[in-house]
């Protein structure tokens, strides 16, 4: 089994080859833009126990705000990433998600900007958009950051593929306790909750046929960022 020290420094190398990867595109997001800041994001539970870890020892009040939003409306995942291209893979019809509610603002916003930037997850990360989401009410991005956006939310899963994934208020309440940090730590199962779903591993890397030449050579890239030993760009493990 991997150390979590081990998959906690795959997943900062994911990011930072998103960083780089990302960097060239023209994007509207900046400081103080925070219409995507909302309580829909969807994380694993490695980026969670990263997160509430920072909580833990720098802002342990938060989790009280927190259980006093948990009946409040949010959208809850019914698949991970890689279930969803497994299901394409095979032909098979994915469940259908439930809408994600607006206006869900998230507590650990400070007026407008984010008080656990650092620590954000990739479901934050990734969400840019070539104009502002407050002119349009909505986020716009290219074909190919979404599959950029795919690929690597599909790796971020696999580094955490004995783990769980659901909305960041589950999963930050999941590790509320140094009991459940420290089951996960050791590698127990704690994903025993409704609204969370089991991670897989890559079943195939999912990009189309005009973003191989691209984003192709990237993966071997992020393959050597990582173990053990990652699926190819073609899909093969």
């Amino acid at each position: 089994m991997i150390r979590l020290t081990d998959k906690l420094r795959q997943l900062e190398t994911l990011y930072r080859l998103y960083e780089e990867l990302t960097a060239e595109m023209e994007v509207a997001c900046a400081k103080g833009c925070a219409e995507c800041c909302t309580r829909n994001v969807v994380l694993t539970t490695l980026e969670g126990y990263r997160l509430a870890e920072h909580l833990a020892e720098n802002q342990p009040d938060i989790f009280e705000t927190l259980r006093a939003e948990i009946e409040s409306p949010r959208f809850i995942p019914k698949m991970t990433t890689n279930r969803l291209v497994k299901f394409c893979r095979e032909g098979r019809e994915p469940p259908a998600e439930v809408m994600a509610p607006s206006d869900t603002r998230f507590s650990m916003l400070s007026g407008s900007v984010c008080a656990v930037y650092p620590f954000r997850p990739f479901g934050c990360r990734c969400m840019i958009s070539q104009t502002r989401c407050a002119d349009t009410g909505h986020a716009k991005m290219d074909d190919f950051t979404v599959t950029v956006n795919t690929v690597f939310l599909q790796f971020i899963e696999h580094i955490d593929a004995e783990g769980c994934s659901g909305n960041l208020l589950d999963i930050l309440l999941l590790f509320e306790s140094e009991s459940s940090r420290r089951r996960y730590r050791q590698g127990q199962h704690i994903c025993s909750a409704p609204s969370l779903i089991a991670n897989t591993p890559i079943p195939m890397v999912m990009i189309p046929s005009e973003h191989q030449r691209r984003l192709g050579p990237w993966i071997p890239v992020i393959q050597r960022a990582l173990i053990p030993r990652s699926p190819s760009a073609n899909g093969s493990i």
